[in-house]
């Protein structure tokens, strides 16, 4: 009697198996048929899971994989509709998210980061707004901090970092609006930028700028130098 589906790695320690390993180390430390190797799942009879992922990519190897359809998938010795469906849907996920990662601003200028913010001119309160970035100061995503008064905002750094370990930001930008259109920085201006990037200097995640929004202009505190003023 042949073995059980069900013992995908008959062959394998527990720890060199491709699962443990993604979830001890991450997936970028699989190589690719191994990252196969996770969503097939189950080798078949005579072919535990590796072999079986080593065999599809040589039959469709330099990525032609995610060009092909998923019935025709489904066709190929070893996959069948389940695992052509899990490899198609993943495959999908990519291909959006790739995408998504180039449509993400650039934030590489003060100039960039007021026009991304345009929304924050003539508002009448202050808006204390983070921008998380990753290591190509691409935007991951953006936070509204605070709302203060007319004339001040209260931000503490916990509320602004807390956000940027979560979504693993290698950066951040914070800017805030002025009502009165004057871009100007106050004392307490200054006095949150040199609290937030003590903070981001410990944690390791740099405060990149401080952008004051004006109504026609803006204020970096990176092109004027006084990041730790």
């Amino acid at each position: 009697m042949a073995e059980p589906l069900r013992r995908s790695f008959p062959r394998l320690a527990r720890m060199d198996r491709p699962r443990e390993r993604l979830l001890s180390r991450g997936p970028r430390a699989l190589a690719d048929e191994e990252l196969l190797a996770v969503l097939l799942r189950t080798g078949r009879a005579g072919c535990d899971v590796l072999e079986l992922s080593r065999r599809i990519l040589r039959r469709f190897p330099g990525g032609s994989l995610a060009g092909v359809p998923a019935p025709e998938l489904s066709a190929q010795e070893g996959i069948g509709p389940v695992r052509a469906a899990s490899i198609a849907a993943a495959l999908e996920l990519a291909r959006r998210w790739g995408w998504r990662r180039e449509e993400r601003a650039l934030l590489d200028r003060p100039e960039s980061v007021w026009r991304e913010l345009s929304s924050l001119r003539g508002l009448r309160k202050e808006h204390f707004v983070a921008l998380f970035l990753d290591a190509c100061n691409r935007l991951i995503q953006q936070e509204v901090v605070s709302v203060g008064t007319l004339t001040a905002t209260l931000v503490h750094p916990r509320e602004v970092f807390s956000s940027a370990v979560s979504c693993a930001a290698a950066g951040i930008i914070v800017a805030h609006n002025h009502p009165s259109g004057d871009p100007e920085p106050s004392r307490e201006d200054r006095e949150t930028t040199r609290r937030l990037s003590e903070a981001g200097k410990i944690l390791g995640i740099p405060l990149l700028d401080h952008v004051v929004v004006g109504e026609c202009r803006y204020f970096s505190f990176r092109e004027r130098g006084l990041m730790d003023a």
